[in-house]
């Protein structure tokens, strides 16, 4: 259609779409060649409609130079698949307690079920996608993790057995690096492995931050069900120091899965990436407005 015959409302339009592709030049040029981790998880990769945005945006990305890395979650569908085994499940600051029986229906959910569809997703757009499960290939190598927590009538501290739960100790770069150079994109399974051939549930947060660190990634982008750190009246805090996301850590009002987050966000930050948001993955194309629009979105955390 020539665009002279179009009415002046669909001129206005299609002027208005070219803008936005113009103005997004500046964010192009500074993100490309860059490797950006992507944590993938909540109604971003549940919902049909927002996990084929998703896949979509992947493409796009890779498409004008940049490296996305995704790292996805699992909890829903671990959950369900939990729920209809009738093995109970619990948490403790954001993190599932996983004994034998469930690190074996985690491994089979996070490893056969959503990094596969991811990856055919991704294939159907034209992305070269690849799978990459932690636990193979020395990937991600692990250790178990121990936390403390307060008793709240002692107020002593508690050691806690998470069981199967793991903190990654070295990733293995050159597995993705050799997939990026070859114009791939890795998607990667949350496992880690310790030396003794345990396998070991990561956290999807704290797994995309290590890989991050070791990729010496320009930015970490965590998807998340919420629009990023709320404050104590329930208001969106859109930027922050790293100085200053470490004091919001021990805040009241930082509970469940999002201390977690910005405890990721914080180390990955120390450790040298360049910049670490937490956004809405509920947002359509959430990806490309946090990347190449002005002000972004979700709460970005800065090195400072």
């Amino acid at each position: 259609m020539k665009f002279d015959f179009l009415s002046e409302s669909d001129k206005a339009f299609f002027i208005h779409k070219a803008s936005t592709l113009v103005e997004a030049l500046p964010y192009i040029r500074q993100h490309a060649g860059k490797n950006i981790v992507i944590k993938y998880g909540g109604h971003a990769m549940i919902d049909p409609k927002l996990a084929k945005n998703f896949s979509k945006d992947i493409c796009l990305l890779k498409q004008i130079g940049i490296n996305p890395i995704i790292v996805h979650g699992g909890g829903p569908q671990i959950n369900e698949a939990l729920r209809k085994k009738k093995i109970d499940s619990s948490f403790i600051s954001g993190l599932r307690i996983t004994d034998k029986k469930t690190i074996k229906v985690v491994e089979h959910v996070l490893s056969n079920e959503i990094n596969k569809k991811i990856v055919e997703n991704i294939k159907h757009f034209g992305g070269k996608a690849k799978r990459l499960i932690g636990n193979k290939n020395n990937l991600i190598y692990a250790k178990k993790l121990k936390i403390e927590n307060k008793n709240p009538v002692s107020k002593n501290k508690q050691k806690i057995d998470l069981g199967f739960v793991g903190l990654p100790t070295k990733i293995s770069v050159d597995v993705i690096n050799k997939i990026i150079s070859n114009k791939g994109i890795p998607v990667i399974s949350p496992l880690g492995i310790d030396k003794e051939g345990k396998t070991y549930n990561i956290n999807a947060d704290t797994a995309a931050g290590a890989i991050a660190v070791a990729l010496k990634a320009s930015k970490l982008l965590l998807l998340t069900d919420v629009s990023g750190i709320m404050n104590q009246k329930n208001k969106l805090i859109s930027l922050l120091s790293n100085s200053e996301a470490k004091k919001v850590l021990n805040k009241r009002f930082v509970v469940g899965g999002m201390r977690p987050k910005i405890l990721t966000c914080i180390q990955s930050i120390d450790d040298g990436v360049g910049q670490a948001t937490i956004l809405d993955g509920r947002i359509p194309h959430s990806l490309i407005l946090e990347l190449f629009t002005e002000h972004g979105i979700g709460t970005q955390i800065y090195s400072k």
